[in-house]
């Protein structure tokens, strides 16, 4: 099999002869992605590392029940998205710690960070794209950094397209507000 499209590798993985080889396929063509998608919410990279691969089970695990009502790829965002969720509402409810304390918490490990190489215009994006609420933070990353359409957002975090349009656009004023600040 040469076609890595997201039919060609639903359709071997459904033969239990090819199955292992089309999820190898299926982890190649959206492992990067799923890093980078994860990577912008939870920012830590080993947090990240562990999620992507819990992520990677999970669709492994579920990819029978894949119904096609959907892309392929937004149902592993949304699985992904799910997973680091997940992880941030935990770490809130095991230290008893509000949102935003968390979201300081990972704004103050960037610098601190072996795997982030920015450079300060980048690092103060970063912090500023921190302080925005958790859904707002989410579009913002998956329209500026992964420059995903609205619809697709939409069937990912299960969202009206104006909503998301909104958030956007609220986002885009806070972080141009931060960023212009000295």
């Amino acid at each position: 099999m040469t076609d890595n499209t997201d039919t060609a590798i639903l359709i071997a993985f459904r033969d239990s002869n090819s199955r292992n080889y089309a999820f190898n396929l299926l982890v190649k063509k959206y492992q990067q992605a799923i890093y980078y998608h994860i990577r912008r919410i939870v920012i830590d990279h080993d947090d990240t590392d562990d999620l992507v691969q819990n992520t990677f089970i999970k669709i492994f695990q579920n990819m029978d029940g894949f119904r096609e009502d959907a892309q392929l790829f937004t149902w592993i965002y949304r699985i992904a998205t799910n997973e680091a969720l997940a992880f941030l509402k935990s770490k809130r409810n095991k230290y008893f710690l509000p949102f935003v304390d968390v979201e300081q918490q990972l704004s103050n490990s960037l610098k601190d960070n072996q795997f982030f190489n920015g450079d300060q215009i980048q690092l103060k994006l970063q912090k500023a794209i921190l302080t925005l609420p958790e859904k707002q933070r989410l579009v913002f990353n998956m329209r500026y950094y992964e420059e995903m359409k609205y619809e697709e957002m939409s069937e990912i975090l299960g969202t009206s397209v104006g909503a998301l349009k909104a958030s956007y656009h609220i986002a885009v004023k806070k972080i141009e507000e931060l960023v212009t600040q000295d």
